[in-house]
Order: C-alpha cells, then structure tokens, then sequence
C-alpha cells in the first residue's frame, strides 16, 4: 500500500521552502475546481484564464502570507474569486455575456485523476439546452452575487466558508445568495415552469351534479301558489 502524499499545506510549506515542483503539483491538485470556480464568476473563459492565471501568480508569490486560519483550498478559492473580481471591476467586463457552445467540455468542479468525472451540479439539474440558459443567465448577475452564488449553491460551500473567501460577513453572503436566486427565477421562469404545490384554494371547484331519483320513488308535485305569489 503505498503512502498517502502530501497534504496541501505541506505542499505550499514545501514551495515557501524552495522546493520548485510543490507548487505545481498543489495547483494540478485542484486546478478543475479552480478553474470551474474562475468560469462561473467571471462569466467566460477568457477572462477567467487571465483571472485564473493572475490568481496563481498572486498565490505563488505571497505564499508566506499563508497562516493556517482556513484550508489551503479556502484561501486558493479566494484568490481566484478576488482576482475575477479585480478583473471585472478594473476592464469593466460586458454584462449578459452568454457562455460559449463548449462550456460543456470544460474541466467538471472536481476530478480526482483516476477516477471518472462526477456530475457537475448544474449538469445535474438541466440538459444541456437548458444548462446553456442557466449559465448564460448566471453570467448577467452583478459580480459579487454571481461569485456568492457560485460558492455556495453551485460549488457547495457553506456559508462561512463563502464568507471566509469574499471577506465579507456571512449575513452579506446570504443577502447575495438571497437576491440573485431571486433574479435567476425571473430569468429562467420558463425554464423553472409553473410552481409546484397544491392548486390554488381559491379556486372554484365544480360540484357533482345531484343523483336522480331512485326509480320507483313517489313524485312530489310543486307547492301550489296564489295569484298573488304566496302559498294558498
């Protein structure tokens, strides 16, 4: 059985050492999440390359700055998400710019080598016309909803974990979350299709007609009125 390998943070201990491979093998240990996290918040691939490349730039050389207070995965996450950021406030990206046709052969958000590629939790939910929509609609929220959404509903991270990455409270992540679930709804109404649940209770309900009487039963005649209109 041969030994386990390193863990992250002895691979980033290892590269702040000087040792000139670690950093490379801690990047290729998570670079299908990454750059799955850098597509979704920038909103297309080539601004999530650049974003993604400055973001391992950024990491390699302030490496030391890591303390320990998170996972290495939580402080590379919020590397890349700060640096899709800085990039779309400093080039002021176009907004509602759908993705390309091969968005689906883009590396999944994890991929372990060896093992088959799980399903990506968009993929899971829509074909792929419809997650061609989705992403396209993902890609017109504001940046910093779009990366809190990503985080957590997409990249399944918990909310403090998200808050950790955007340095921002977890109240202000749940506001982000909160709004842009509201603004996908909106834009993928038709996609989403009428609510689900019980039909609405105000709603008339037509009401069986009354039996007929049995046969043979006796008839009762009409009450006789007065010419006036009352009973005699």
């Amino acid at each position: 059985m041969s030994a386990p390998g390193p863990t992250d943070a002895q691979l980033l201990a290892d590269h702040v050492a000087g040792d000139h491979e670690a950093f490379g093998l801690l990047f290729a240990r998570h670079r299908d999440r990454l750059w799955a996290v850098a597509l979704r918040t920038a909103g297309n691939p080539d601004d999530a390359a650049d974003a993604l490349q400055d973001a391992m730039v950024s990491a390699f050389r302030r490496a030391e700055t890591f303390r320990g207070q998170s996972s290495v995965t939580t402080w590379l996450h919020r590397i890349v998400v700060n640096a899709c950021l800085d990039r779309h406030r400093h080039l002021k990206v176009r907004a509602a710019q759908p993705l390309p046709d091969d968005v689906d052969r883009m590396p999944p958000a994890t991929s372990p080598p060896g093992q088959d590629a799980p399903v990506d939790p968009a993929d899971a939910a829509v074909d792929s016309d419809r997650r061609q929509r989705v992403l396209a609609a993902l890609a017109t929220l504001p940046p910093e909803h779009r990366a809190a959404l990503v985080l957590v509903d997409m990249e399944g991270y918990s909310v403090a974990e998200a808050a950790t990455m955007l340095s921002c409270p977890e109240g202000t992540v749940k506001s982000r979350c909160s709004r842009a679930r509201a603004r996908l709804r909106v834009l993928l109404a038709a996609d989403l299709g009428p609510p689900r649940g019980n039909p609405d209770a105000a709603a008339p309900v037509p009401s069986p007609e009354s039996p007929p009487p049995p046969s043979g039963s006796p008839t009762v005649p009409p009450t006789p009125t007065s010419p006036g209109g009352g009973a005699p």
